[in-house]
């Protein structure tokens, strides 16, 4: 059983140590995977006062890190607030073994603070970018990236990227759509690519119907193997092009082409994870139009080939 310990410590946000209990915490097994071993640890086991006034009850202390295969920082206190040497050398001790490290939010201070980000690319809230570049001068900080993923240690911007982060790496353990249906469950997007930009500037005007941009991409998201143009989504949505362009950039945070992208990239996972179409339909059912498209962009994305993927995916599971 994979077991993941998720940190507390003196002044935790409640809800952020709630996302990674939520995600991880749930009953896999009714959605046919295996579960996890969930463990709360501090640098001591007892009560831990909250930021919110309350406290929590922790069962175990940093030992627990040393049997850990995933090891989650939640967003810290306050960047200003150096952590004790005990937990950064936990922190290195479990990163060492071969624990998977993950930083959500300002936990990304932690993790560099320990030097486990040196010479990586991480992600963090954008309003502590400014002072993360400051302190971390060798981390190369994507502003824009809701999560970044570097194989053995992954980091997140704010408090709704954590979420897809964790969903993230549900994804990774077990595929799509035992991912998919954790969203479901959460009532979030299934799938936010890492790259999505995380701050979108201005929220979206009111416009006549207010569901009229939202409908048009379930609309999409329901007909991805069909020629999805700007022309044909902006008329479906009863805009101009220019306005449902701008619109739809202040929605989403991304372009209309790397939106769709996005979801067939993940349509296409899907459906190498769950069935046994050939590449060819597979290619024709998520949009690519061809193998060639499909493996250009699938390779581009994930590293890996369709064929590959499939094949990974199904010795993984097995």
């Amino acid at each position: 059983m994979h077991t993941v310990a998720v940190l507390a410590y003196e002044g935790v946000i409640p809800f952020h140590l709630s996302i990674p209990c939520i995600v991880f915490g749930d009953d896999l097994l009714k959605l046919g995977a295996p579960r996890y071993r969930l463990l709360i640890c501090a640098e001591k086991s007892g009560l831990i006062p909250t930021i919110s006034g309350f406290q929590i009850s922790v069962q175990h202390d940093l030992s627990a890190l040393a049997e850990a295969d995933t090891v989650i920082v939640p967003a810290w206190r306050d960047p200003i607030d150096q952590p004790s040497d005990i937990l950064l050398d936990a922190l290195r001790a479990a990163h060492a073994r071969g624990a998977r490290i993950v930083g959500l939010c300002l936990g990304t201070f932690v993790l560099a603070r320990a030097g486990l980000l040196d010479g990586r690319t991480a992600s963090t809230h954008w309003a502590w970018a400014d002072e993360f570049e400051r302190a971390y001068p060798g981390v190369r900080l994507d502003r824009n990236a809701l999560y970044v993923d570097d194989g053995d240690i992954l980091t997140s911007a704010g408090t709704a990227a954590a979420i897809d982060c964790c969903l993230h790496l549900i994804r990774r353990d077990h595929g799509a759509e035992i991912a998919n249906r954790i969203a479901r469950r959460l009532v979030v997007a299934p799938h936010r690519h890492g790259g999505q930009a995380q701050y979108i500037e201005s929220p979206l005007p009111a416009f006549g119907n207010p569901d009229q941009l939202s409908s048009t991409l379930e609309w999409a998201l329901a007909h991805l193997n069909q020629p999805l143009s700007l022309d044909r989504l902006a008329a479906r949505a009863g805009m101009s092009l220019r306005s449902f362009t701008r619109r739809f950039k202040q929605k989403t945070g991304v372009t209309v082409v790397q939106w769709l992208l996005n979801h067939r990239l993940a349509e296409a996972q899907r459906l190498l994870e769950t069935g046994d179409c050939s590449i060819e339909q597979i290619a024709e059912m998520a949009g690519f139009g061809s193998t060639v498209s499909l493996r250009q962009h699938f390779s581009r994305a994930f590293s890996i080939s369709p064929a590959s993927y499939r094949r990974q995916f199904r010795k993984t599971a097995a």
